[in-house]
């Protein structure tokens, strides 16, 4: 059987005025797709999330969400905003923070099938423990995760993330990383990010938009493609599932390893006794 479509686009323009932003971008993505947005800044990213989100509508074109127009399926879809800041003496728990997911579902006070789906999306998060804490003592890896399993509380079919990375450390990118790989028989994920190494490790599909999208399976994203898509010097980093924080790598041997292949240069840093590994990957300059 073959699966489910769940996002089309269809010859979709939009511009701000006087400022074009997507232009005739015509794709789909299907039931458990694992999905990585990328692109340059200003190339249509953050724009291409809202005419999912239906906050948006295109100025030609279609966008389906499930068949539907977005503004139909919103409810389906889990919307994890990029962490920036927030008040630290606002008096809001964790669990009041995953709670927040149910709002669309079922205003005015809560029920107990809201609270057990709260307290069930912090168990798929690890935090289930730390509820009653207040969200503001959380680590910024550990408030990424709230804001999750906020998105997860609402019982959505699309997990849509926006920079789920960013100020964060190795730490908890590597957290993230299992977290995510839980949800792919489950969910398709879409995460708009423009940390690459989410490129080999998670996904199955890569989205490039720079005014146009075209969609490539992973395997056939190269280096070359990447350089042109962003128009310029591109370094990406790629985190082995092995990886340790860097601070736990004290008091091993550290070996340094580089080869060239091609225009590629790939570094390799390890230490032997801990397990820690990372590697790097630097595109040349054209």
């Amino acid at each position: 059987m073959d699966p489910r479509q769940v996002i089309a686009f269809d010859g979709v323009d939009f511009r701000y005025p006087g400022v074009p932003v997507l232009e005739n971008a015509s794709f789909e993505l299907f039931e458990s797709d694992f999905a990585s947005v990328i692109g340059p800044n200003g190339g249509g990213k953050t724009t291409l999330a809202r005419l999912i989100l239906g906050l948006l509508s295109p100025s030609a074109g279609t966008v389906s969400i499930f068949g539907k127009p977005p503004q139909a399926s919103r409810h389906r879809i889990g919307y994890v905003p990029q962490y920036t800041s927030f008040d630290p003496n606002f008096p809001v728990t964790v669990r009041d923070v995953a709670l927040m997911g149910r709002v669309a579902l079922r205003p005015g006070l809560h029920r107990k099938r809201d609270f057990d789906a709260a307290d069930h999306a912090l168990d798929q998060v690890g935090l289930s423990d730390l509820r009653n804490r207040p969200f503001a003592d959380l680590s910024g890896g550990q408030r990424q995760r709230v804001l999750i399993a906020r998105a997860l509380a609402a019982g959505p079919e699309i997990l849509l993330l926006d920079e789920p990375t960013a100020n964060v450390d190795v730490a908890a990118e590597h957290q993230l990383d299992a977290l995510l790989h839980r949800f792919e028989s489950e969910l398709t994920v879409l995460l708009i990010t423009h940390d690459l190494g989410f490129v080999n490790e998670l996904v199955n599909r890569v989205v490039c938009v720079n005014r146009t999208v075209k969609v490539h399976p992973t395997a056939e994203v190269t280096a070359d493609m990447i350089q042109e898509l962003y128009g310029g010097h591109v370094r990406r980093v790629d985190h082995d599932i092995d990886l340790y924080h860097q601070s736990q790598a004290d008091g091993g041997t550290h070996v340094a390893s580089t080869r060239q292949i091609g225009r590629i240069e790939v570094v390799k840093i390890e230490n032997k006794g801990k397990g820690f590994r990372r590697v790097r990957i630097r595109v040349a300059d054209a």
